[in-house]
């Protein structure tokens, strides 16, 4: 149980010491600021799970930033992560922090049913997609596709009196 202590405390302290570095090499990767912060935590999270290979590397801050640079390369990979261009732009997304547009929003949302809000919360709050969403709900895809093309109606009517509130003319 000691044994194991220490290896533990040897890999937080060079998980602390070593994470600065992490991040500013992530920061350069990536070029954002959120992004690079979640690209440490998943290596910082790799390299803390397979300690006993990483401390026997001959250059373990070495080994910490391959596996940094893994890990933003696996992620860049990811098709979800890649912008795309549109044809037409999305609807604009609301300034920060109107409590006029909050309480609107807030009031719509709440004339919606349970499910309504459900779906509604996961497909653009969460931003998953039907299959989650549906799995999440335990309903079908098109069932999702529905309920959200509903709800989204409602929530137009809603807000059809806001116009000002959204920013609409």
């Amino acid at each position: 149980m000691r044994v194991r202590a220490r290896r533990e405390a040897e890999a937080e302290e060079f998980l602390r010491a070593v994470s600065p570095r992490l991040f500013r090499t992530a920061l350069l990767l990536c070029g954002d600021h959120h992004l690079a912060e979640d690209l440490v935590q998943t290596a910082l999270g790799k390299i803390y799970v397979s300690w006993a290979r990483v401390s026997r590397a001959d250059h373990p801050e070495a080994y910490a930033r391959a596996v940094l640079t893994r890990t933003y390369l696996s992620h860049m990979r990811l098709r979800r992560t890649r912008e795309r261009p549109v044809a037409e732009l999305p609807e604009r997304a609301a300034p920060a922090e109107e409590p006029a547009l909050r309480l609107a929003l807030a009031d719509a949302l709440a004339r919606l049913t349970p499910q309504e809000r459900a779906v509604v919360v996961l497909r653009y709050w969460e931003d998953r997609d039907v299959g989650e969403t549906a799995k999440v709900l335990r309903i079908s895809a098109g069932n999702v596709r529905v309920r959200s093309l509903r709800a989204l109606a409602k929530l137009r009517t809603a807000l059809a009196d806001e116009r000002e509130v959204l920013g609409e003319r």
